[in-house]
């Protein structure tokens, strides 16, 4: 058999196809496309308008200060992450338990009116962004309303 050399210097330094190789071999999952049924959920209009309503108080929440911010900021957090909750549930359920969950999550919506207001009352949340905040949310509580009292209308009959 032929004789095998130890490798010089410049091909030990150098073996940049060893890294690529291994980038290739441990590619992170992260970096596949999610299966087609998971980008084609599509939402009922009220669980968007929850949804992009989190997303910009998720956005403001981080300009609180930071002792406001694991106060204040987590109650806010928590009942829009409960109400988000309770709507996802509430498109789940026979119609008599729907109506159970909106009366609680109509609840939790005007805590949150509250609190967002309570917010804005100690500068923590500027004018724009609580003028912005808040027409999500009177039109969330006019869906989620609506929605409620149809429920009711149907249940009567």
């Amino acid at each position: 058999p032929p004789l095998k050399f130890l490798p010089c210097k410049q091909k030990i330094f150098n073996r940049y196809d060893i890294i690529i190789g291994m980038t290739k071999y441990f590619s992170h999952p992260l970096n596949v496309t999610p299966p087609r049924s998971v980008l084609q959920v599509k939402l009922l209009p009220v669980l968007e308008k929850t949804k992009i309503a989190y997303i910009l108080w998720f956005n403001y929440r981080d300009t609180f200060p930071k002792k406001s911010r694991y106060t204040l900021g987590d109650k806010i957090d928590k009942l829009f992450l409960d109400i988000l909750e309770l709507v996802n549930i509430a498109i789940y359920q026979r119609p008599e338990e729907k109506i159970i969950t909106l009366r609680k999550t109509i609840l939790r919506l005007d805590s949150l009116k509250f609190f967002i207001m309570i917010s804005w009352e100690t500068k923590l949340l500027h004018t724009e962004k609580y003028i912005i905040l808040s027409e999500h949310l009177n039109e969330l509580g006019k869906i989620i309303g609506g929605w409620k009292k149809g429920l009711e209308a149907k249940d009567t009959h």
